[in-house]
């Protein structure tokens, strides 16, 4: 790899500033004073960032420094831009405003055209390629390229959140974090794109929208052609298709996810906690997602459209889960054999087969189940909770998928057709267990004979016969195929369908 250092502009090239008095000379104490804050800036900048600062000053002529003394911890601006009216305090302050405003980015990546506006952020930049991470943690063995991003992991550990909402009880273990929830507060969005309309309260969102219409996707996968518009996401990738690296652990139930954010989320299931709020009911939510997936029902916007079906959907991740159905992508793969899903979750509750393992317990019946979403429905069972409402009769349902089919009833609307017939149906289920008849498959396979079925239940009472008592049997103990026990349970199926 080149060194990146070889890239800085000679400094035999680059006007030269002096502090003070230009006719002084190298005895005068107030130019050994400015010479002395220089150095003291350098070695300041060396520990912070672990390089040796480079300075791209503007030129002499266009900056003034004033006569008065140089004191410590004073907050007195003494150097000033003669084009503007704006000072700093101190030099590097200056020059590195002056690149903001300016635009000016002298120092250049070689490896993938990065620039940036001082020497430091290439510095840092540079991690990314070298993989350096010399800011370490003393309580596990995390470590990260930048001071700041240590300091943010340090706080999980300490728990402290010193930045306090002067509105609300909320608090937050960074200026950040408690910047952008002060916007809730203000609804302040004074960042807008000027291609669509949107609105947001950083700049730093805008740049990301913006990548939506430019199609810049500059985070690169160094292992495969993948490239992702934010960071988040590529991480999210490396995580899914290379490392498998999930740092962030929850202390509760051994939980890991690729970032904080996640955790964060995860662990209101635990705590409870659902800061998101309905402002047109008493619905709320433990994520943003979710709520904003539920004024949906309040407003009926869908924006997102399938190009290849008439399919509409709210959420955009919803779309990208639905453009699988046209793709065929299946990309969670178990581990154990050849099944692959398109969405997580399908995924976890298949590994359940092979594990065994059923963590959700109905505290009223003892139903356990392997999926937490399995047991909230089952928990209606209990409570006869119908949360699903038809709004065009008062028909009720416990799960959504239910309320899908009967709405469908209004409307006449059958929108899964057979290719191989003309049969069409509500659901894409029914529709599935339809072709069955045309491909012959029957995946439910009895596992005390070589019977199969095509559909759960025709299995389930096929399994009746194996464990069935035979009539004239005298214990209950007595399970066996009864050939007597064939006819009678065919014409009690027969008339039962």
């Amino acid at each position: 790899m080149m060194d990146w250092r070889s890239y800085e502009i000679p400094v035999d090239e680059l006007p030269t500033f002096h502090p003070g008095n230009e006719a002084s000379s190298s005895e005068d104490p107030a130019t050994d004073t400015g010479r002395q804050q220089v150095k003291e800036e350098d070695i300041l900048l060396e520990e912070t960032y672990g390089v040796n600062y480079y300075f791209h000053p503007a030129l002499p002529s266009q900056i003034e420094q004033t006569d008065r003394p140089v004191v410590k911890d004073t907050v007195d601006k003494l150097y000033k831009y003669d084009l503007w009216d704006y000072s700093a305090a101190k030099k590097i302050h200056l020059d590195n405003d002056m690149a903001k405003l300016t635009g000016d980015k002298p120092y250049i990546c070689p490896e993938c055209g990065f620039r940036a506006s001082v020497r430091s952020g290439l510095a840092v930049h540079m991690r990314k390629h070298t993989g350096e991470k010399p800011y370490k943690c003393d309580q596990c063995d995390y470590s990260a390229a930048q001071k700041g991003t240590l300091d943010r992991h340090l706080a999980r550990h300490t728990g402290e959140k010193p930045y306090k909402c002067h509105q609300c009880d909320y608090s937050a273990a960074q200026k950040g974090t408690l910047d952008r929830h002060m916007t809730k507060h203000t609804g302040d969005k004074p960042y807008m794109c000027g291609e669509c309309g949107f609105r947001t309260a950083f700049m730093s969102s805008l740049t990301v929208h913006m990548r939506k219409h430019t199609g810049n996707k500059p985070y690169k996968c160094d292992q495969c052609d993948y490239s992702a518009a934010q960071k988040t996401n590529l991480d999210t990738h490396m995580v899914i298709n290379h490392t498998g690296d999930k740092h962030y652990m929850c202390w509760e139930c051994g939980y890991r996810t690729i970032d904080n954010s996640r955790l964060t989320i995860h662990m209101r299931k635990h705590t409870g906690e659902k800061p998101y709020k309905c402002n047109q009911c008493d619905y709320a939510a433990s994520s943003k997602v979710t709520l904003d997936m539920h004024m949906v029902k309040h407003t009926g916007e869908k924006p997102y459209m399938c190009r290849e079906c008439e399919y509409r959907t709210a959420s955009r991740s919803s779309l990208f889960v639905h453009m699988r159905k046209h793709t065929g992508e299946k990309p969670y793969k178990c581990d154990k054999c050849d099944y692959s899903a398109t969405l997580k979750c399908t995924l976890d509750r298949h590994m359940a087969k092979h594990t065994g393992d059923k963590p959700y317990m109905c505290e009223e019946c003892g139903y356990k189940t392997a999926d937490r979403s399995d047991l909230t429905k089952h928990k209606r069972k209990h409570t006869g909770e119908r949360p699903y409402k038809c709004d065009q009769c008062d028909y009720s349902a416990a799960q959504k998928v239910n309320l899908d089919v009967h709405k469908l009833t209004h409307t006449g609307e059958k929108p899964y057709m057979c290719w191989e017939c003309d049969y069409r149906t509500f659901t894409k289920s029914r529709l599935t267990l339809h072709m069955r008849k045309h491909t012959g498959e029957k995946p439910y396979k009895c596992d005390q004979c070589d019977y199969s079925a095509a559909q759960k239940r025709y299995l389930d009472k096929h399994l009746a016969k194996h464990t069935a008592v035979c009539e004239g049997s005298t214990s209950a103990d007595d399970k066996v195929t009864c050939p007597a026990y064939e006819e009678p349970y065919r014409k009690q199926s027969t008339q039962s369908v």
